[in-house]
């Protein structure tokens, strides 16, 4: 484990008690003096860190900033997502990073995160806006064991994991569009991105990719969504952490990416449903040339949405751009 994770691990562990130079430096198997370096680099970072004669090393507050060595800092002994965390200053796409790494065999559970991309994108060829230190723009590499026809959960297993880490860490409670939404008010403050090499009976990888508006500026937004786009500050009237929030996300798509590979999915569909703003809404869904509608009716065991037509013909929807029916 690198020495600035372990560091910073030791001091959100000591919190106000501290935690002292000898024994950081046991615990790293290095000199006091290379842990006196480390304290120093670490505050060239922004990292306010107290030194006190009779309680050692005191972490008084840490920068708004997305430190790879600190995430993992911050979160739990991960199972699968966040044992390796990278973080970018600036890249076109984290999904297109990704890719490369799965192609290069890199394991399963690795993140990336930029503070900015050029080239973001959602769902349907769309861009994502993805301006400078007030999002989260990250994507996860999974090798899950899934039939592709199944590649639904691990969408559904994102939405409730981003909707669960903002209700934790702000006063909002967002709810859930389908297929890849997340909104606060009716309005739209994270995607999800899901990209993925299969063959016909098993996924190779996958890459999730998702993309948070924390801290964004009305104004940042272009004209065309300012009416179905917030950000988080906006609705809570107040900024976010954004590294708080970068780790509760990944602890907790960890904790639902485990329930996955146990089989038991059927209680993650179930959150989802009750989080759920599409269920029970009478919808269009447009899938290229063909469009679907009728009343959402629920989540299949696939993670499909199952729409009710007028017809009474109950139609497995497994992707598509969705607009409630107003006429309905």
């Amino acid at each position: 484990m690198n020495p600035d994770v372990q560091i910073l691990r030791g001091l959100r562990m000591a919190g106000e008690a501290g935690a002292s130079g000898a024994a950081l430096a046991k615990q790293l198997g290095v000199s006091r003096a290379a842990v006196w370096n480390r304290i120093e680099d670490l505050r060239r970072h922004g990292y306010e860190i107290e030194a006190s004669p009779h309680h050692g090393y005191i972490l008084r507050a840490s920068p708004d900033a997305l430190h790879g060595d600190d995430l993992m800092a911050r979160l739990p002994s991960p199972k699968a997502i966040g044992r390796d965390i990278r973080v970018f200053t600036e890249t076109a796409s984290t999904n297109d990073v990704v890719e490369k790494l799965a192609r290069d065999g890199l394991p399963e559970g690795a993140v990336v995160f930029a503070e900015a991309q050029s080239g973001g994108r959602g769902r349907l060829g769309r861009t994502w806006v993805s301006p400078a230190g007030v999002g989260l723009w990250f994507s996860i590499l999974l090798r899950p064991r899934l039939h592709p026809t199944s590649a639904t959960q691990l969408t559904v297993l994102a939405a409730v994991a981003v909707a669960r880490a903002i209700e934790r860490q702000t006063t909002l409670r967002p709810a859930i569009k389908w297929p890849n939404d997340v909104l606060v008010g009716h309005r739209k403050v994270a995607g999800i991105l899901l990209e993925m090499s299969a063959e016909l009976d098993r996924i190779r990888h996958a890459v999730l990719g998702i993309g948070i508006d924390v801290n964004v500026p009305a104004e940042a937004f272009p004209e065309s969504i300012r009416t179905v786009a917030t950000s988080l500050a906006a609705e809570a009237g107040h900024p976010i952490d954004r590294p708080a929030l970068a780790t509760q996300v990944l602890a907790e798509l960890d904790h639902l990416y485990a329930r996955l590979n146990a089989g038991d999915f059927h209680e993650v569909g179930d959150e989802w449903m009750r989080r759920c703003s599409t269920l029970g809404q009478h919808v269009t869904i447009h899938m290229g040339p063909r469009a679907v509608a009728g009343r959402a009716e629920a989540l299949d065991e696939d993670g499909a949405l199952l729409v009710r037509t007028e017809h009474g013909v109950l139609e497995r929807i497994v992707g598509g751009d969705v607009t409630l029916d107003r006429r309905a």
